[in-house]
Formats: C-alpha cells, sequence, structure tokens
C-alpha cells in the first residue's frame, strides 16, 4: 500500500476535486547553492560546523543530507511540527521557523528552545514552552537546528530527505551519553 500526503494546500485542492495529479516515485533534487555564512568548513565530533564553529548541513549534489540533518528532520517532526507546522512552514500555533532563522542566531534559538518564550499584547499571545528538560529535544538540539537552517537557505526542500548518510559512531556516543541508560 502507498501512502500519499498532500502537504501543499493547493495539491490537496485537486486531489479534493478528483483533478489529474502528476504523482512522482521521487521528487527531483534541484540543487541551490547555500549561503556561504551555511558552508561546512570543518567537521568535529562528527558534525559539520560553519566558519564561526555553528552546526550546518552538508548536502551533496545528488541530494544526499548528512546524518545531522536527517536526524534534526525526524527530531523536529517527533516535536515541533505540531506547532510549526510541516518542514517548519508555520502554522497558526507556531511562526515559519524557515522565515524566523534567515535572522535568528545559533544562540538566540537555543536560547528559544531551552527557555521558552513569550510574546504577550493585546493583539495576540504567542508563547513558545521552554524544552530545557525535555530529552527528546535536547539531546538532538543542533541536529533540529541544522535542519531548519537547511530549510531556511532553501537548499532542503520540504518533505522527507529522500537520502541520508549512515549514523556517525560520533552521533551513538553523543545519544547514548545525553539520553542514559
Amino acid at each position: 500500500m502507498i501512502r500519499f500526503v498532500a502537504r501543499s494546500p493547493a495539491l490537496r485542492l485537486l486531489l479534493c476535486f478528483g483533478l489529474p495529479v502528476l504523482v512522482t516515485s521521487e521528487p527531483a533534487f534541484a540543487t541551490v547553492t547555500p549561503p556561504a555564512s551555511s558552508a561546512a568548513v570543518k567537521v568535529e565530533d562528527g558534525k559539520n560546523l560553519d566558519a564561526a564553529g555553528n552546526p550546518t548541513y552538508k548536502i551533496t549534489s545528488d541530494g544526499t543530507v548528512d546524518w545531522s540533518t536527517f536526524s534534526g528532520f525526524r527530531r523536529f517532526n517527533g516535536t515541533c511540527d505540531f506547532c510549526h507546522g510541516p518542514d517548519g512552514s508555520g502554522s497558526s500555533f507556531g511562526p515559519d521557523l524557515t522565515d524566523a532563522l534567515k535572522t535568528l542566531s545559533y544562540a538566540d534559538f537555543q536560547n528559544i528552545v531551552v527557555n521558552g518564550k513569550q510574546d504577550v499584547n493585546t493583539a495576540e499571545q504567542l508563547v513558545m514552552p521552554a524544552f530545557g528538560t525535555n530529552k527528546n529535544v535536547m539531546c538532538y538540539l543542533d541536529d533540529i537546528y541544522v535542519y531548519l537552517r537547511a530549510r531556511s537557505d532553501g537548499v532542503l526542500p520540504p518533505g522527507r530527505p529522500q537520502k541520508h548518510a549512515a549514523k556517525p559512531p560520533q552521533a551513538t556516543t553523543a545519544e547514548n551519553a545525553c539520553m542514559g541508560p
């Protein structure tokens, strides 16, 4: 059985009215050049880092993502997508993180996730809960950031990455140390 999820509102509308839609088994990967500031310049403990030492992604020309980006996709969709929408594109509960990361620094991202955030005024009440004690988020915070950074830079299309690198031994060691026995 093939399960198809129409994430686009326009696509859902076409399917709802029974209009023909071309569906391919594997979406084409369009190579987008990442901004120079996001380029991976070194690898430390199995993670790609940019020139400033912040975690970043690495995507090969055939669309294969590094393990951290794939892990971030999985973790984001397990915890964050409920409020921030599929692929970080926003919802009525949470802002579009692909847009927010264009101006949000890595340190600010960490601070908001760890401590939460409240923007309350007469027009709206926006509340992000603190995840500082949630191991399912904190043990993978860099991975979630890397995934969202790739989405924000436009180099990673919506949906599950089609191909990913193998999990490096350092990721398994870090995961075991963080999650505990």
